[in-house]
């Protein structure tokens, strides 16, 4: 989120921070009684204008341990009760909770279920549905006037690659090696990270990548990983802090088993966008996804998702940096940020980064029209196959016949009817790896370069 100097949610280690969260973000007296919606919101921008002096501040405590004794709770419940909402009063609803008890009015938590834990920005900060939302939209409003999006990205597979040591191959013994001579190397890309007997590999153009994509993208870390191994690996992609801070969200912080969810992000959906190589994992937010080609430098990685082909490692190459995964993914950005604040379209408050999102990709294949031939069982309907719905995501046209106006036959066999109709049409005639390539690149791939001939070799 986007609450920079004016919010302690960046950051939950100290006790100035939460002081600054209690005492700036979950205050809502003055706008729970306003007496029209015109004087709310501006209460919302003076929340991130300037901090709240009504009540006694909670930094008056030398510590976050401070807050923990029964004494200083109960020093703190009684100045809050009296200056926000009467003494012994309880606030409906409560905007959030620290240890079990509310910020504003000090009362133990009655839970209902319907919080939302923020673990990653503290460990004991549980924020109500109401208080979620007003954050979100006041971040929403100062994010667009700032000219920024939200930026939400995976780590493995995405960003970088990881290995147990143990599952090294015996043609990457090399990097073993190569990794204690590149200690003192800044530029280095290899890690060796021993408390975890694991060895990483930042995906090419990393750094450049997040160092751009800062300037007009608020960005956070969410990954299925453990919070340990997360951290670790934050501290490779962004050791001074500038890029994420505390925003790093971890699988202790799902609210829903395997599936990672905006609900603890506190952004609005309708600018955040998410790089991720993974889309079953985001089965409520598809339309903010751009999936990623998985980066496999590893053999480990490879024998992970069923490839039998030697990985990047193995063969000792990697990705090149100028027109790599990341390289490209950052066009594509740069692309929707600035049709998104597109001073042509309209007002900002009213455009959706999805329908960007949704026409950028519409017009990679737009006028191509596509048959398939052998991709898919025949008695499966074609029009719910994944690759049908992929190319027509990407703009073509597909259908079950050829006809004079089809430009493409897709099949993994030349001898089928369909296949040799292509031939002697001068049809393009390709594989269905020409679809994903095309979808995971954001751009019409060459046909020349996937012909039929290659699939035994992708899959040997």
């Amino acid at each position: 989120m986007s609450l920079a100097a004016e919010s302690p949610l960046q950051s939950s280690s100290s006790s100035e921070d939460f002081a600054a969260l209690l005492d700036a973000e979950l205050e809502l007296a003055s706008s729970d009684t306003s007496p029209n919606e015109e004087e709310a919101e501006n209460e919302d921008e003076n929340d991130l204008q300037e901090p709240r002096t009504k009540r006694r501040k909670v930094e008056d405590f030398e510590s976050l341990e401070d807050l923990e004794t029964p004494t200083a709770v109960e020093t703190n419940q009684e100045h809050i009760g009296t200056s926000a909402v009467g003494k012994n009063d309880i606030c409906p609803p409560h905007p959030g909770f620290f240890k079990g008890l509310c910020m504003r009015c000090g009362q133990l938590e009655e839970d209902d279920g319907s919080g939302v834990a923020f673990g990653y920005i503290h460990k004991d900060l549980k924020l109500g549905t109401r208080e979620i939302e007003r954050l979100r939209g006041a971040d929403h409003k100062k994010l667009l006037r700032e000219k920024k999006l939200v930026l939400i990205l995976d780590l493995d597979h995405t960003l970088l690659n990881s290995t147990r040591l143990a599952d090294i191959s015996s043609e990457e013994e090399y990097l073993l090696r190569q990794v204690d001579s590149m200690k003192d190397d800044p530029d280095r890309s290899l890690f060796k990270l021993d408390s975890m007997h694991m060895l990483t590999k930042l995906r090419p153009f990393v750094h450049n990548f997040l160092k751009e994509a800062s300037s007009f993208f608020e960005m956070y870390v969410y990954t299925m990983a453990e919070r340990s191994y997360a951290m670790e690996i934050v501290k490779l992609l962004d050791p001074g802090k500038v890029y994420f801070d505390s925003k790093v969200i971890t699988q202790a912080d799902c609210t829903q088993r395997h599936q990672k969810g905006l609900d603890v992000v506190l952004g609005a959906e309708s600018i955040v966008v998410i790089l991720d190589d993974t889309e079953a994992v985001w089965h409520r937010h598809k339309e903010n996804l751009i999936q990623m080609e998985r980066y496999h430098f590893f053999a480990s990685s490879c024998r992970q998702f069923g490839f039998g082909a030697k990985s990047l490692s193995e063969l000792m190459k990697d990705e090149r940096e100028s027109d790599g995964a990341l390289a490209t993914v950052l066009n594509v950005l740069k692309r929707a940020h600035q049709m998104f604040f597109d001073p042509v379209v309209g007002p900002d408050t009213s455009r959706d980064v999805r329908q960007v999102l949704k026409g950028i990709r519409h017009e990679i294949l737009q006028g191509c029209k596509i048959v398939f031939s052998r991709v898919f069982p025949s008695k499966s309907p074609a029009q719910d196959q994944p690759i049908w719905k992929m190319a027509e995501r990407l703009g073509a046209t597909c259908c079950a016949e050829v006809d004079p106006s089809v430009t493409h036959v897709v099949s993994m066999d030349t001898g089928t009817q369909k296949s040799r109709w292509a031939l002697q049409n001068e049809k393009f005639l390709v594989s269905p790896y020409w679809i994903e390539a095309t979808n995971f690149l954001w751009q019409r791939q060459k046909e020349d370069d996937f012909p039929i001939s290659n699939l035994r070799s992708r899959n040997a």
